[in-house]
């Protein structure tokens, strides 16, 4: 996955804990990355209008970074299922994380459609609540 595309994601799911702007340190230790690496990245992507980075308060998404993020999210939990359930890998969400930004949303929607023809697999129209699941399910 592209950097800006974990950024993206990383605030999109942390966004979704919190009604707050997402902190700097969150979004480092999620990634583990540096908290300089994770601000340089950050004042790239408000110059590009996907985020409202302010130092030393945090970082939201714009409605064009929510689009892009929402995306990107629909291909994580999809892919995040998939290498939980089917594919049984213990760094399931590390391995999504890497993997949503290059998946296309056609592809993330068909695994999807594919997974819930032959399992129990979340929908990408469910992949909001996803977010919303305890700790120990998003590691």
């Amino acid at each position: 996955m592209s950097g800006a595309a974990q950024y993206l994601l990383a605030v999109y799911i942390l966004d979704h804990r919190d009604d707050e702007p997402v902190r700097t340190s969150d979004v480092a230790d999620t990634l583990d990355r540096s908290p300089g690496t994770v601000t340089e990245t950050f004042q790239r992507l408000d110059a590009d209008g996907l985020v409202e980075y302010e130092a030393y308060e945090g970082v939201t998404l714009t409605d064009a970074g929510r689009e892009r993020a929402t995306e990107l999210h629909e291909a994580y939990v999809a892919l995040s299922w998939f290498f939980r359930r089917v594919l049984e890998l213990d760094d399931y969400e590390a391995e999504a994380m890497e993997l949503a930004g290059l998946v296309s949303p056609d592809v993330a929607e068909r695994l999807a459609d594919t997974l819930l023809a032959e399992t129990d697999a979340p929908s990408p129209a469910d992949s909001e609540s996803a977010s919303e699941g305890s700790d120990e399910e998003r590691r």
